[in-house]
């Protein structure tokens, strides 16, 4: 039997799939939308800023769209967790 650790939920719910931009935008749009998992706009916003630093420019307007909404202290929260996710990936 095979033995593999997975470092945390969101590496697993990409799969085996590279992890580009488009990747991190698709994860963007489940979170806002709530698709497979329930909506998290902290989440979302976090997935946007990480494609939209690898240039995806529909990210960019998305992250826009749905930081109208948060409060200042969700956005650094999700800015945060952007960064962590960097460090540790």
């Amino acid at each position: 039997m095979a033995r593999f650790e997975i470092n945390s939920a969101d590496v697993a719910a990409m799969g085996h799939q590279a992890i580009t931009a488009d990747v991190f935008f698709r994860m963007g749009v489940d979170h806002s939308i709530g698709r497979g998992c329930a909506a998290d706009m902290v989440a979302a916003h976090k997935w946007f800023n990480l494609a939209a630093a690898q240039g995806n420019q529909d990210a960019i307007r998305w992250r826009q769209e749905i930081s109208r909404e948060m409060t200042t202290a969700e956005i650094a929260e999700a800015q945060r967790q952007a960064r962590e996710w960097l460090t540790r990936h």
